[in-house]
């Protein structure tokens, strides 16, 4: 799928015009966003470029030099935007092309920060001055978008630290199971403000003339470091309940283990006492005694209440 948007007094606005057809609203777009084009969209598109569009094994790269370039196209960045599918957060990579005069992005997923653009540019809420502009705009959308998932992370990890610490009785496993999904997303938050890094700074060493584009990369710079530092502090407190929840386990398990250590120590002695008056032998002074077989009993009962009171005097119950 294609659509097209154009500069209208600095502000990006979506071509709907369904009296053009694709070709005339691809010439006069200033930004082309290719979703997943088909065969017939990727020959009209190619129309813009001296090469061929670039397959999806091709934007997937992560050399360096495969990931950011100039060629006669234009200049070429390939970023990685957060997705999520199925409850969980994953990478996917877009395709810049940045011309002299439009933006082509080119990307095999549906990815909230271009949903959200285009929902603010309906509104007019998207201002630009020419495609390179929108560019870094979308890359500001993106760290945006990335701040918002880390303030829910947070949040979460906010309910996980209750559970843990707080709740009595909670289910430590399913704990465990949730700090693994929200490590997993820290780590693909993490991973797209590195590569955002470098893409915004491959844009600015691309755009030194344009003085205001330079400021508004400097500010898109300076918000992946502050967002960086908290990665770096989810980390750490993820590692704390993840080490802390296992430190609970081990617990609730040693507990397990006492239990069952003491309950061997105490029917030890009584074992003992059966075990002595269940050998045959023929001179067995307690065999002929009338209060023998009580005796027994209860010398088994007191041999089995001793270690347990012992226990109970130390504290070890």
């Amino acid at each position: 799928m294609i659509r097209t948007f154009t500069l209208e007094r600095h502000t990006i606005k979506e071509d709907n015009r369904e009296t053009l057809s694709l070709p005339q609203r691809l010439s006069m777009a200033t930004w082309i966003d290719a979703h997943e084009p088909d065969e017939e969209e990727r020959e009209q598109l190619n129309a813009f470029l001296a090469d061929e569009l670039p397959a999806g094994e091709d934007v997937e790269e992560i050399e360096s030099s495969a990931r950011y370039f100039v060629d006669a196209d234009g200049i070429h960045v390939h970023s990685l935007f957060l997705s999520h599918s199925e409850g969980r957060h994953g990478n996917t990579t877009v395709a810049f092309i940045l011309q002299s005069d439009r933006l082509i992005t080119f990307r095999d997923c549906e990815l909230a920060d271009f949903r959200l653009l285009r929902m603010r540019a309906r509104y007019g809420q998207v201002e630009a001055d020419s495609p390179q502009a929108l560019a870094l705009t979308i890359f500001d959308q993106k760290v945006e978008n990335l701040a918002d998932t880390l303030e829910d992370i947070h949040r979460r990890l906010e309910d996980v630290s209750h559970l843990v610490l707080e709740e009595e009785g909670s289910d430590l496993e399913e704990a465990i199971d949730q700090l693994a999904k929200l490590e997993d997303s820290n780590g693909k938050i993490r991973l797209c403000l590195m590569d955002t890094q470098r893409s915004v700074a491959f844009l600015m060493r691309q755009l030194r003339g344009h003085s205001e584009l330079q400021e508004l990369a400097r500010e898109i710079m300076r918000d992946v470091e502050t967002l960086m530092t908290h990665t770096t502090f989810l980390f750490d407190k993820i590692n704390f309940l993840m080490d802390s929840t296992q430190g609970f386990i081990n617990i609730q398990q040693n507990q397990i283990i006492k239990i069952f250590s003491i309950a061997a120590v105490v029917f030890l002695p009584p074992t003992l006492v059966a075990s002595i008056y269940g050998m045959n032998f023929e001179h067995m002074p307690e065999l002929s005694w009338p209060y023998g077989y009580p005796f027994a009993l209860l010398l088994m009962v007191a041999a089995g209440v001793s270690p347990y009171l012992y226990f109970k005097h130390k504290n070890w119950l």
